[in-house]
């Protein structure tokens, strides 16, 4: 199997420039991203629907909200 490197080489130059631009952009991008724990500030946001729907219920439900239907 290749390396990167060798696939990269066999790009034409303009290709080659595409894929360094690519890479920059991941690397910005993934620089950018704060490393932080995730918040649970959500946990318990549905209680007072827990004695009206069943927890597949409630995901289904919570799947018609994000998408509109009702």
């Amino acid at each position: 199997m290749q390396s990167l490197k060798e696939m990269v080489e066999q790009l034409p130059p303009e290709l080659q420039e595409e894929v360094r631009d690519f890479v920059e952009f991941l690397l910005v991008r993934r620089a950018r991203r704060p490393k932080q724990r995730p918040k649970f500030d959500w946990a318990g946001a549905l209680r007072d629907l827990r004695d009206r729907y069943s927890s597949v219920e409630l995901q289904h439900k919570i799947a018609e909200w994000r998408i509109g239907e009702r």
